[in-house]
């Protein structure tokens, strides 16, 4: 009853279902509102990641299983982003969208049961192909230096995640059905059933593949490569079982807004067409960030054993404010800027475009700050178990600071890409990533290559990636609109950045204090370390932007009171 209850009022705020479409359009309240929705829900997905990065990082360290693991995951999740999170999720919400304002639900229905089918059908061929050329896959992410279990491993454990891009490519289309349908709160708690499933499915199986490593890892004890191997490929059959819950677990949702699954297939449907033209330059446009990985995955490979780890470990952390903030504003403004370019009403269009851009950059510069400042502290805390030492903490901590760089960047890129799908100008992010190609592979060449700096390197590149890709996407969209509210973002954005390094260095001094009076050997000393650093650089940071009158906190403010009030 309450997620009726609290779609309904969504669908009021955003004006689905208004008689007057124009009304409808941009609410910068709303936006908030429904992005609130999805940070809670994604905070309780990205709370879950971390645990299951914690179960893995305790069994398995940093060592060669777990490079492994990252390898073979790194295939379906480079077309995850290709085909459902990326340019799929993009394309298919701004095609939805516009089917509904002009031509109806109906339309629309057919739309999503055409694109569903038709991804069945190809995906399942391109599962197949990778099955058969795993280890031709494989070799490309590998270097010559990976040592041979690495390999043999990850080729195995590729085989059997792929279809796991099956499950999440009908979620990616089910959850921009439900986005489309202002339901926000189900589709952002699907990644939280993968996790569990990960999680509760990946122990399952390595218990039962490998008890004895399982419980060696327990109490404490010297454990086996063989052991470790069997393990690892348990945890890889979990992460199937999570992909398929993500599916599952929106199909009720489906049907209650009224989608009914048809046995129909055409690739020549003017709206399949329009989702294929969008989807074809906007595969490259949407995965920079995974192409990139999957080149500085070669690189990291190249390092020896534990550097591949250490990047996705480090990486991981960056995805919970991503997660919260970054894809909870994208997800919420892409529909509405969808519906406003439909209707040709760019002003709107340009005013929710800026709205979500400033509260994005109130969300993730404190962020960022604070994952730079406390990357040490908070790797500690959350890895620093079983088979994950002391050792695998300082090289995590080093790519976290050097991943936070670009946070704010590419959440930005979250917002800034899919409003140009929703223009159904796909090129302008193809180009971009292009661009951020080269300069990944140009600076990773260069700071592991010549500066010989290892995988610190690779973590700055990527964040090199981010802020070209967010700025040239920027500067286009300025162009295209006339302007973006550019001295308000400006301004918003010195404002929010003064706050945050008042609050970093508050955090900073808190966190050095603790250290030197408690120390950091006792897991509970590593706690109070980061929760009172964290807890007092908030009771900071609000303040500072009150007093400098950023309004989007004050929107943040009466949204989070509006929620309480209702319960």
């Amino acid at each position: 009853m309450n997620d009726k209850r609290e779609t309904t009022q969504e669908m009021n705020s955003v004006g689905v279902g208004s008689s007057n479409p124009q009304s409808a359009i941009h609410n910068p309240q709303s936006i908030a509102r429904s992005a609130g929705i999805v940070s809670i829900a994604v905070m309780g997905s990205r709370i879950l990641g971390l645990i299951r990065e914690q179960v893995f990082a305790a069994l398995f360290g940093a060592g060669y299983a777990m490079d492994a693991f990252i390898i073979a995951f790194r295939v379906p999740n480079l077309l995850r982003d290709l085909f459902a999170e990326g340019a799929l999720s993009a394309a298919f919400v701004a095609t939805f969208s516009q089917t509904i304002a002009k031509r109806g639900e109906a339309a629309a229905w057919r739309l999503a049961n055409l694109v569903n089918n038709g991804l069945i059908l190809v995906l399942s061929l391109i599962v197949m192909a990778g099955i058969v050329f795993a280890p031709q896959v494989v070799g490309l992410l590998t270097d010559v230096n990976t040592p041979r279990i690495t390999y043999e491993l990850a080729v195995q454990m590729t085989r059997i995640m792929l279809p796991f891009l099956i499950m999440v490519s009908l979620s990616a289309v089910a959850m921009g059905v439900l986005n489309t349908k202002d339901r926000f709160g189900v589709p952002a708690s699907a990644s939280t059933m993968f996790n569990v499933g990960s999680i509760i499915g990946g122990l399952t199986f390595a218990y039962l593949l490998a008890p004895d490593f399982v419980a060696a890892v327990f109490h404490g004890k010297a454990t086996d490569a063989q052991g470790a191997s069997r393990a690892i490929i348990g945890m890889a059959a979990g992460t199937l079982i999570g992909g398929i819950l993500q599916w599952l677990i929106q199909v009720p949702s489906l049907s209650s807004v009224g989608y009914r699954w048809q046995p129909v297939l055409s690739f020549r449907d003017e709206g399949v067409r329009q989702v294929m033209r969008l989807m074809a330059p906007a595969i490259i446009g949407s995965a920079a960030l995974q192409i990139n990985v999957f080149v500085n995955t070669k690189f990291a490979s190249s390092l020896g054993e534990g550097p591949v780890s250490w990047l996705s470990y480090g990486f991981r952390l960056i995805y919970l404010p991503v997660g919260i903030f970054g894809v909870a504003i994208s997800t919420a403004t892409l529909p509405v800027a969808s519906r406003a370019a439909a209707l040709e009403n760019l002003d709107e269009f340009r005013r929710t475009i800026a709205s979500s851009l400033r509260l994005t950059f109130l969300l993730t510069i404190p962020s960022a700050v604070g994952l730079i400042v406390l990357s040490h502290p908070i790797v500690s805390l959350i890895y620093q178990h079983g088979r994950f030492g002391a050792f695998d903490t300082d090289q995590t901590a080093i790519a976290l600071l050097y991943n936070a760089i670009g946070l704010t960047a590419y959440s930005g890129v979250r917002v800034l890409a899919p409003a140009f799908y929703a223009l159904k100008d796909a090129r302008i992010p193809m180009l971009a990533s292009l661009l951020s190609i080269i300069i990944n592979y140009a600076v990773a060449t260069l700071t592991v290559g010549y500066l010989r700096i290892g995988h610190r390197g690779l973590a700055l590149s990527i964040s090199a990636v981010a802020i070209i890709n967010f700025l040239f996407l920027f500067l286009v969209m300025r162009r295209r609109l006339g302007s973006i509210e550019g001295r308000s973002l400006a301004l918003t954005f010195s404002k929010i950045t003064a706050a945050s390094c008042l609050m970093g260095a508050v955090c900073w001094l808190v966190s050095r204090q603790i250290e030197r009076s408690l120390g950091t050997e006792s897991f509970s000393h590593r706690l109070l370390e980061v929760g009172a650093s964290i807890a007092i650089g908030i009771a900071v940071l609000y303040p500072a932007a009150r007093l400098m009158r950023l309004k989007e906190v004050d929107q943040l403010t009466a949204a989070f009171k509006r929620k309480f009030r209702r319960r």
